[in-house]
């Protein structure tokens, strides 16, 4: 165990000045270094000091993990001259490169409440080889919202080569008609020079005319007749909304991958029905991954799984599903995580597991579960951690070796009815994928907006000749390239216009060595890939 933080400043009665709390962590490798002991844990946490008028609100470090005794612990004050108010740090990434990024909500609390000035803080931190430590700079993003309305959730990330970026929030920003004042919706900014600078807003409406499809679809007629009577309404008149936490992720080709809980907006505005339907047992939710294959141009999503319930009390804490997504390090595929308790007569999340669904990105394909059924799996069932996983987190990348892709869980065992007594954290060593879990393949009928739909080659594998179609909705200029598992670029069709319909791709596999390959189809933004397998 690396301890990077030690809080120090007492002033009696157990109350320490820089004690710290919503931690945050990565690690740094030096570039080139091949030696674990001489990587560092890295971390971020926010402090209160004696209360509003005198919070430090950001401290950020680091630890040697080969020497526990060679630590930093940096504080960022708030800068009110500049409008800039820290407060916790609700976003965090370690980059490839080398950099992290701390982001928060700016509110003001000089005036003893907290309020939203419709600002994110991009606290944005530079490896400093001279120091060995990081150099924080601090920038303001505009983030307004309708009605001053506070996003509920934020995160950042990057693509696996540290270029591509964007940060989201589950918001309202009064963009998408029928969320309008009801409704919350991702909403991202992007960067694709590394951070230097961003664009957005970006909205993603996931209901209404030109929402997303597998949000509109997820509920059968009799579940949303439980809720409207009959008849029930059109699905693009039915308001949904994200729940209250998400999480995000790049993939391989710089696009933004979101996993959140989505359902149907209650009476209330910004609610979520959470009942149970008489129908199928479920509540009115499920896990989605939204994603897109044009750089966050259209966007539509994988349904992963439905729930049984929404949110745990413990004591004076609740947690919802805190779901969580993750990625293998080249980003081909993505692993989305979440709470849920499935016990007869139980209707709150308080003896949860921890269960997990695997997209293939290039395949369009889903993870079944142990029975081959389109259900995620129960990570924690007949372990330790069955019916009592409370508050868990899963790395964002996961380890992938021959092609087993294992993703490391942590959750908390705890006294559920006294969370302020010692705690326990429990790694979960074992739970992995292999490639022929995935599957379930997507109905691309889901996929809207985008013009271009790609067939997986047949014969696959191959030893010859192959032939892949590739269906443009409307006329396009449309590129074909094949690249080896190093990425290097073995054939190419060049970028040329083609009319509405199939187009049929043909080519030779003899000339290239047995293995394994992608080849992409490549329409303005769009990039659709698959892999194929060549004997």
């Amino acid at each position: 165990m690396v301890e990077v933080y030690t809080a120090n400043d007492s002033i009696g009665g157990g109350y320490f000045t820089d004690a710290a709390m919503y931690p945050d962590h990565g690690i740094y490798n030096p570039l080139g270094n091949t030696d674990p002991n001489e990587a560092y844990v890295c971390f971020t946490a926010s402090t209160i000091g004696l209360g509003y008028e005198d919070m430090i609100a950001f401290v950020h470090g680091r630890g040697k993990i080969g020497n526990i005794e060679d630590t930093t612990r940096n504080f960022v004050y708030a800068d009110t001259s500049q409008g800039i108010y820290p407060n916790a740090i609700e976003g965090y990434t370690m980059t490839n490169p080398g950099e992290f990024w701390a982001i928060g909500l700016n509110q003001d609390w000089s005036g003893g409440t907290l309020a939203w000035l419709e600002e994110l803080i991009l606290n944005r931190g530079t490896w400093n080889e001279e120091i060995e430590d990081f150099e924080v700079t601090q920038s303001l993003l505009s983030c307004v919202t309708l009605d001053n309305l506070c996003p509920a959730d934020v995160k950042v990330e990057f693509s696996p080569d540290g270029q591509v970026g964007y940060i989201a929030v589950l918001a309202d920003n009064g963009t998408v008609p029928i969320s309008q004042g009801r409704s919350l919706y991702p909403i991202l900014w992007k960067t694709t020079d590394a951070g230097d600078t961003w664009t957005g807003p970006i909205p993603v409406a996931i209901a209404g005319p030109g929402g997303i499809a597998a949000i509109h679809n997820f509920l059968s007629d009799e579940e949303l007749a439980e809720i409207y009577g009959v008849p029930i309404p059109d699905r693009e008149d039915i308001e949904f909304t994200t729940a209250y936490d998400f999480d995000l992720s790049v993939d391989g080709w710089g696009n933004p991958q979101i996993a959140v809980i989505c359902g149907i907006t209650g009476e209330d505005p910004y609610s979520l029905i959470t009942a149970q339907s008489e129908v199928s047992g479920y509540i009115f939710t499920a896990a989605f991954l939204i994603t897109s294959v044009d750089g966050g141009e259209n966007f539509f999503a994988y349904e992963l799984g439905r729930q049984k319930t929404f949110r745990g009390t413990f004591g004076d804490l609740t947690e919802d599903n805190r779901i969580q997504i993750a990625r293998t390090h080249e980003g081909d595929k993505m692993f989305v995580s979440w709470l849920d308790t499935d016990l007869p007569g139980v209707t709150d999340n308080i003896q949860p597991d921890i269960w997990a669904r695997g997209v293939d990105l290039v395949l369009h394909a889903l993870t079944h579960n142990d029975n081959y059924e389109w259900s995620p799996n129960n990570v924690t069932e007949f372990s330790e951690g069955m019916w009592q996983a409370y508050f868990f987190a899963m790395g964002n990348e996961i380890f992938s070796e021959n092609d087993i892709y294992t993703i490391p869980f942590v959750y908390q065992d705890m006294n559920p009815e006294d969370p302020s007594e010692q705690v326990l954290f429990k790694y979960v060593q074992d739970f992995y994928y292999i490639p022929p879990d995935f599957w379930i393949g997507i109905d691309e009928n889901n996929m809207v907006g985008i013009n271009i739909l790609v067939s997986q080659n047949f014969p696959n594998p191959a030893k010859g000749p192959t032939k892949v179609t590739v269906t443009l909705k409307e006329a396009a200029n449309l590129g074909f390239e094949i690249t080896n598992l190093m990425g290097q670029k073995v054939f190419e069709i060049p970028t040329q216009k083609y009319g509405n319909g199939v187009q049929e791709i043909t080519f030779d596999t003899s000339v290239f060595p047995g293995g394994i390959y992608f080849y992409t189809a490549i329409s303005g933004e769009a990039r659709i890939s698959r892999k194929m397998v060549v004997e």
